[in-house]
């Protein structure tokens, strides 16, 4: 879990390869047990390395609306929700972002995340405010695109960061067009996201791209302090009227507070 210390790994010993997985601690003791029966008890082959952390339940849009209606919430349905949300987050707002299978671990990957527009210096202070109720000094993480990651972050010998799991130096003359994601020492724990792992967060930050012309979203899971990450459509909506976040969209559905 340490993400300052896996950014330098590659740079400060002689390894060529390294595989920090998106539970690297106590919770990924099952799938430690699970794959050591597998490859060593077993002997099957080991296939490849985990790629994704999107093993928990999600919930069609019919479910999430009759969630809704037993609220009695006002909402809407948008059939272009990344371009959608991509504006309002352009505009200021920060969501609750709910879509697909929940993630396993204790990094939100773009499922069960609250996002916000990294471009507004006073952004991480707003959004832990708001929303985290932590403290201040405690940054978030950008999300970029995984092809654009080089333009930003002096990623070095390292490849891909799926799981949000290593830390590295944003570009100098970067710095200033994401300050809401960049740490005191100028550096950056990254998400690389891809369109064959997750489609619509990647369709999002792609759409914020168009808007702004900065290919990152700033990141963080969709809780409150000292709670789990929501993982139901009724923990997402008691969680958005809990606290300072502006819109909330699930699925296709989007939620605006006094709407």
């Amino acid at each position: 879990m340490n993400s300052v210390f896996n950014g330098k790994v590659l740079e400060l010993t002689p390894f060529e390869n390294l595989f920090i997985s998106s539970c690297p601690d106590d919770s990924g003791n099952c799938f430690g047990a699970a794959l050591y029966l597998y490859n060593h008890i077993l002997g099957e082959d080991r296939g490849v390395p985990m790629s994704h952390n999107y093993y928990g339940p999600q919930y069609t849009n019919k479910e999430i609306e009759e969630t809704l209606k037993g609220y009695n919430l006002n909402y809407t349905y948008e059939e272009q929700i990344s371009q959608k949300v991509a504006k309002l987050l352009s505009e200021g707002n920060i969501i609750g972002w709910f879509q697909g299978r929940m993630e396993f671990g204790q990094r939100a990957l773009g499922n069960r995340s609250i996002l916000a527009d990294p471009r507004k210096g006073d952004m991480k202070d707003k959004v832990n405010r708001a929303v985290k109720f932590r403290e201040s000094f405690r940054p978030f993480a950008p999300a970029v695109l995984k092809e654009k990651q080089k333009e930003y972050f002096e990623i070095g010998r390292g490849g891909d960061v799926p799981f949000m799991e290593k830390v590295y130096p944003v570009i100098p003359d970067k710095q200033d067009k994401i300050p809401a994601v960049v740490h005191v020492d100028g550096s950056g724990r990254i998400q690389t996201v891809t369109k064959e792992l997750n489609p619509k967060f990647y369709s999002l930050i792609e759409e914020f791209e168009k808007i702004t012309h900065v290919p990152i979203v700033l990141n963080t899971s969709f809780n409150l302090n000292g709670e789990p990450i929501v993982c139901t459509p009724n923990d997402a909506i008691k969680t958005f009227y809990s606290c300072g976040l502006d819109v909330l969209v699930l699925g296709n559905y989007i939620v605006q507070k006094g709407s």
